[in-house]
């Protein structure tokens, strides 16, 4: 099985070999890295790792931790897709069938983010209609949303009231970015963390200014 493990570790030559190491002497296999931040002799780095299933997903924080200075964030199953999909080639094919952009976005844009599902929907007088959305997304109804419209790509409190039980219940982190307007947005769901990153949302942003560029021509 699959899990994602969100570390934070001292941003030094050999650490992430030692972590490879320490996972390893648990049966884990890193299938890939992503860096999500790094500043101030600090990284966050997600891992995505498979796990054999006779062994407790408890063993990978405690196999990472056994190197000095790191700390696990969050460890949550995994089901993403492993292969390569990049912004670039998630624009590319969005550019290609500008009809289906908005489908196309929602399906992707979690593989890119390690997220577990996505929504983007559209606020009007009328309420909040949703226009497309990821497999994995719930199909609770979104009712009165009171942060759209949304002027720029940010966090949401994922414990406000206007959150679905379901969503709580999960733990879910939330972001949410304006697809080229305040009325149109994309909202990232991750049931049971990690949080989304300043570096994360400003990742997002940028992805969307330029989708939204694409689907304006």
């Amino acid at each position: 099985m699959s899990f994602l493990i969100r570390v934070q570790l001292p941003d030094t030559p050999g650490i992430l070999g030692a972590i490879a190491t320490a996972l390893g002497t648990a049966g884990a296999d890193i299938l890939s890295v992503d860096v999500v931040e790094r500043g101030g002799g600090i990284a966050i780095d997600d891992l995505v790792v498979d796990l054999p299933s006779d062994r407790l997903p408890d063993a990978l924080i405690t196999a990472a931790e056994s190197v000095d200075g790191v700390e696990v964030d969050a460890v949550r199953p995994y089901a993403g897709v492993l292969d390569t999909h990049s912004e670039l080639e998630l624009v590319e094919e969005i550019a290609e069938q500008p009809a289906h952009g908005l489908t196309i976005l929602a399906d992707g844009v979690p593989r890119i983010m390690h997220a577990g599902w996505s929504v983007i929907v559209q606020h009007s007088s009328g309420g909040v209609q949703r226009l497309a959305s990821s497999g994995a997304a719930p199909e609770t109804r979104i009712g009165d949303v009171p942060w759209l419209p949304l002027e720029r790509a940010t966090v949401l409190d994922g414990e406000a009231p206007w959150v679905p039980d379901t969503w709580r219940e999960l733990g879910t982190e939330l972001a949410a970015t304006p697809l080229g307007k305040p009325d149109l947005v994309l909202l990232l769901g991750r049931p049971g963390g990690p949080l989304f990153r300043a570096a994360e949302v400003a990742r997002l942003a940028h992805l969307a200014g330029i989708v939204a560029v694409v689907l304006d021509g």
